[in-house]
């Protein structure tokens, strides 16, 4: 797919914004569609089908949030926040919705055109791993995001906690330095350690067997960590 067939849907009902984003994306060779409010975006995106999502989170109709779980629910289409909301609680929320990038505003033009083409290169070359991944008695779905205990049954992860396992898995048996699972995950210049040591504590507790001591999601100390998909034992940090 050529860059000049990359359709952006942008959800953002401040027209001055739309103006500039309009003209910044087809001055760089993309289609583009505006929706106005939470409800027109969820139905612009199923009429367009777009390849890539801008979304604003402070919509005059519902929060911006509720859009990206709505789309996550039948789409894996990239999707960046763009907003003006700053706070970490904030931006940890829209990922945990299923974004996969957010950039704030005021932004910069080249920077957001950066990160959008990075966007769609990593969804067309289909950088998600496929596939099962097993770790003891359960059982990920990679490509339906959908984890089961073989016994227990159905296992709820959120977005970031399935985009921080696809990342582990695409090194599996490798380490995986904090700094890289943070960039692949939360972009170059979002998240930090803390926050990726919660999620990390919260995988374990619903993948490992024993949470005290795992077996599959492995620490490095001082380094990051690994996946180990077949284990006897192992260490913890």
């Amino acid at each position: 797919m050529t860059e000049a067939m990359h359709l952006v849907l942008i959800i953002e009902d401040d027209q001055a914004i739309q103006h500039v984003l309009r003209m910044l994306f087809e001055g760089n060779a993309f289609r583009v569609v505006v929706a106005q409010s939470a409800a027109q975006g969820e139905h612009y995106a199923r009429l367009h089908r777009p390849d890539i999502v801008i979304v604003d989170l402070g919509l005059p109709d519902r929060d911006g949030l509720t859009v990206i779980a709505a789309i996550r629910l039948w789409s894996p289409v990239p999707i960046l926040v763009l907003s003006a909301r700053a706070v970490e609680a904030q931006r940890l929320a829209a990922f945990d919705q299923g974004a996969d990038d957010y950039v704030g505003k005021p932004f910069s033009a080249p920077e957001l055109i950066a990160r959008v083409r990075a966007a769609s290169r990593r969804h067309v070359r289909g950088d998600l791993p496929m596939g099962r991944l097993e770790l003891g008695e359960i059982v990920v779905d990679l490509g339906r995001r959908v984890a089961h205990h073989r016994d227990k049954g159905e296992i709820r992860l959120t977005p970031t906690e399935h985009r921080i396992l696809e990342t582990l898995t695409r090194h599996r048996e490798r380490i995986v330095k904090h700094a890289d699972i943070i960039k692949e995950v939360w972009g170059p210049t979002r998240g930090d350690a803390r926050s990726l040591r919660v999620y990390i504590r919260s995988l374990r507790g619903k993948l490992e067997k024993d949470p005290c001591r795992p077996q599959h999601i492995l620490t490095e100390l001082g380094v990051g960590y690994r996946l180990v998909v077949n284990c006897d034992s192992a260490v913890e940090e």
